[in-house]
């Protein structure tokens, strides 16, 4: 006798909610268990004569006997991370049941206050698994959004999620690529990036950012008089209420790339968006930027057109810090230029 599909799929539901409020549970249970573990580890040790020497010893004796009793998930390093924990976060109310014990491990090792702030506003909004979060930390995300726009845009939306969002305020420089496993230093098509972009669209959609959705790839838009041109990858943005149009280039990015975006743009704002819509967004994603065609073209006035680098591998410190600092003197410099121009 067969089972009926839609009893199946009713007690399948129930039991896959139940598992996750289980799960869910656990790891807040972990969170506030780890947090009273922290602070009394501080207390303790501020009740010390010496609080180095003593702390140093305090966590040491603590980790052998609660590991021999529970297990390696109380050594030293762990405890040293649950006293940590109490130290940035001392306010018990203040934490937030969406997170795991592992997003907040990840979240202790930025230093930075506000960086991590960025990050953990961003984890809840966007359901970051603890991976996802891991990914857009090493990937520096909240540093290529400062590169690519006002600081003071990014740092107010940091604190103050209601801000009115603009195409510039979610859109990064560069787009770090290293989820796709391409080897460096080959010649790769624009067809076979776009390929393995479709075959992680889960990640790529991460490194967009929030709100973005899959549309089409290689959509056609065929003109009145017959024809037919193609956009590489269309994604929609529901936070911004608009199209966003993606063109990949192989190379260094040239005067005849803005322009082809620039004419999709005026196509899909004729042909394809619907009405209430705002308006379309070009990105043009090339593996070199060339700031002198970015100052003076279309680039430069046009604020729903855009030029961003992507790298197929995760840079070192050193090659982001450095890249990061070019990024904001041009921007700097445009700003100077633009407040000269108006007598500011």
């Amino acid at each position: 006798m067969m089972i009926d599909q839609s009893l199946y799929s009713d007690i399948r539901n129930l039991i896959e909610s139940a598992r996750n409020k289980v799960y869910q549970s656990v790891n807040w249970e972990m969170v506030i268990t780890y947090w009273e573990i922290g602070k009394r580890i501080v207390e303790e040790e501020q009740q010390g004569e010496n609080r180095a020497e003593y702390g140093k010893f305090l966590i040491k004796n603590l980790a052998k006997k609660l590991s021999d009793e529970f297990g390696k998930g109380f050594d030293q390093s762990n405890l040293r991370y649950m006293r940590l924990f109490y130290n940035v976060f001392p306010i018990r109310d203040a934490l937030r049941h969406e997170l795991s014990w592992t997003h907040y491990r990840l979240l202790l090792r930025v230093e930075d206050k506000s960086t991590r702030n960025f990050y953990l506003t961003e984890a809840i909004e966007c359901s970051w698994s603890s991976r996802q979060l891991e990914r857009q930390i090493n990937s520096f995300y909240y540093q290529r959004l400062l590169a690519s726009q006002d600081k003071k845009i990014v740092k107010a939306e940091a604190k103050n999620n209601n801000q009115m969002l603009k195409p510039a305020n979610l859109l990064k420089n560069p787009y770090i690529l290293e989820f796709l496993d391409l080897k460096e230093n080959t010649n790769y098509l624009e067809y076979d990036i776009e390929t393995e972009i479709l075959g992680k669209l889960q990640e790529f959609l991460l490194e967009l950012g929030k709100g973005f959705s899959f549309v089409a790839r290689q959509q056609r838009i065929t003109t009145d008089a017959g024809k037919h041109y193609y956009v590489d990858l269309v994604f929609y943005n529901y936070l911004l209420k608009c199209f966003l149009l993606i063109d990949l280039k192989i190379g260094t990015l040239t005067p005849q790339d803005v322009g082809q975006m620039d004419m999709y743009v005026r196509l899909y704002e004729q042909l394809k968006k619907p009405e209430g819509d705002n308006p379309t967004i070009g990105i043009i994603l090339c593996s070199e930027r060339d700031e002198t065609v970015v100052e003076f073209s279309v680039l430069a006035e046009n604020k729903q057109l855009f030029a961003s680098k992507y790298q197929l591998y995760l840079p070192t410190k050193e090659q982001l810090k450095h890249l990061l600092e070019t990024e904001r003197a041009y921007i700097e410099q445009g700003q100077m230029l633009g407040d000269e121009e108006f007598g500011g």
